[in-house]
């Protein structure tokens, strides 16, 4: 399978690092609108092709795969673009900007037969199993609640200080507290209440949000552009608590007992860096004319999408993309 790559950032690295572990695919084009840095990264990890603009990626029709690694602001546009020239698309999450961005590229891929992917990697990981047969098992009995953050000191990263770039920590950092939960708890929620620090120009420092869900199970979830956080995850049950060490790539997963001693630790399998499992996915849903990937369904992601413009609609964050659509 011929894989393609738009915009060669740092995220599309780790991409390129994944699928060169993968026999089965064919590192084929970088595309960036910069020829010269789309040559260093084809050079670089192996692709051969290189484009400056990214039409003539979606326009190559050698090309099966495209990964679209832009920052969020840009991902309706350019996967809207590889679509209608007849690509499958796996795009970086923050999925769009909106859900009704993604709902549009979701009848557009599922009108064309196109497979239409969220590479938000935790869903595809075997980590992700390893946690729902522990729960499945009673390990730590009945579940009523988790806990969940993510940070890191980004205030320097250029996407994530821009409005227009819609940038913050919600979209960029807050998806995977978020993904753990939805994760883990399935029923419709019934309340969302949420708080952020605003910077000055107008995105998400620091939010906390608490999902209260309809069978009265409860997540509390926190994320931070400003500061490193310990990314866990705890899981709590009648009998005792899981604890998961780095909810992005979870490296380990920990039982603990009601005497808050550890009963068991478990390691998921070796890896090439995670983001392998994403691709594979894709290419097993291409192989099986699929539009979506059971991992990740467009249910999902439309469930993620909505969530996250409720939150937005609770601090009145709004991105100038979506202002201008609305004038």
């Amino acid at each position: 399978m011929k894989f393609g790559i738009l915009a060669p950032g740092n995220i599309a690295r780790k991409l390129a690092e994944a699928a060169s572990g993968i026999d089965q695919i064919e590192k084929y084009a970088a595309a960036s609108r910069d020829l010269g840095r789309a040559e260093a990264f084809a050079e670089k990890w192996g692709f051969s092709r290189a484009y400056g603009s990214y039409r003539e990626l979606a326009e190559d029709p050698e090309v099966d795969l495209i990964y679209v690694a832009s920052p969020h602001s840009h991902h309706y546009e350019q996967a809207r673009l590889c679509l209608e020239h007849g690509k499958h698309v796996l795009v970086e999450k923050a999925f769009t900007v909106n859900a009704a961005q993604a709902q549009e590229l979701i009848n557009l891929s599922e009108e064309k037969g196109l497979l239409l992917a969220e590479a938000i990697w935790p869903r595809y990981m075997p980590a992700r199993k390893m946690i729902n047969d522990l729960i499945e098992d009673g390990v730590i009995g009945k579940v009523t609640s988790m806990t969940a953050n993510l940070g890191d000191a980004l205030t320097h990263v250029e996407r994530m200080v821009r409005p227009e770039l819609a940038g913050g920590a919600l979209l960029d950092l807050g998806v995977y507290p978020i993904t753990s939960a939805l994760m883990l708890f399935h029923e419709e929620i019934a309340d969302v209440t949420s708080t952020a620090v605003m910077s000055p120009e107008g995105v998400d420092w620091i939010n906390s949000i608490t999902l209260t869900f309809a069978d009265g199970k409860k997540a509390v979830l926190n994320s931070n552009m400003t500061a490193c956080t310990d990314a866990r995850a705890i899981i709590s049950g009648d009998s005792g608590y899981m604890e998961i060490r780095n909810i992005l790539n979870p490296e380990e997963i920990m039982i603990f007992g009601r005497d808050k001693k550890m009963k068991a630790s478990y390691l998921p399998p070796e890896q090439i860096n995670g983001y392998e499992y994403e691709v594979l996915a894709c290419m097993k849903a291409i192989e099986e004319g699929k539009t979506e990937c059971p991992e990740m369904p467009h249910a999902e992601t439309l469930r993620v999408m909505r969530l996250l413009d409720e939150i937005r609609g609770q601090w009145g964050m709004v991105y100038p993309c979506e202002e201008k659509k609305d004038k």
